[in-house]
């Protein structure tokens, strides 16, 4: 199994930045993807990006062109950043951490809130 732990939400304005981490630890050698996925208010959870530990990422179209993922890796942690820019109030939702290890195992971390406001 592995652990998740992200930061970085908070409260922005329309036009502002933010960038989430998402770090992952355990059993990081069987990763797979790493990804984020946002739950809106009253919506159904949406794929934002992913990223294989050895591809290209995918970006998810309301947000393409404003935000990029990325990764780094060491012996014992895997961790996952996406870097929203331009964001608007459309964006607001709570971003969860997702990764996929061989074995189709599925892991969350526990949410972390991004609010769009002036």
């Amino acid at each position: 199994q592995v652990q998740l732990v992200e930061s970085g939400g908070g409260l922005v304005q329309p036009g502002g930045s933010l960038n989430l981490s998402c770090v992952a630890s355990g059993r990081v050698f069987s990763i797979y993807t790493m990804g984020w996925y946002r739950q809106a208010p009253g919506g159904q959870r949406e794929l934002v990006a992913r990223i294989k530990l050895t591809g290209s990422p995918e970006i998810a179209d309301p947000v393409k062109g404003r935000f990029t993922i990325s990764k780094d890796s060491d012996k014992s942690t895997s961790t996952v950043y996406l870097q929203m820019n331009s964001l608007k109030p459309e964006d607001t939702a709570v971003y969860y951490c997702n990764v996929v290890s061989y074995g189709a195992q599925i892991d969350w971390g526990q949410g972390t809130q991004v609010t769009v406001s002036s």
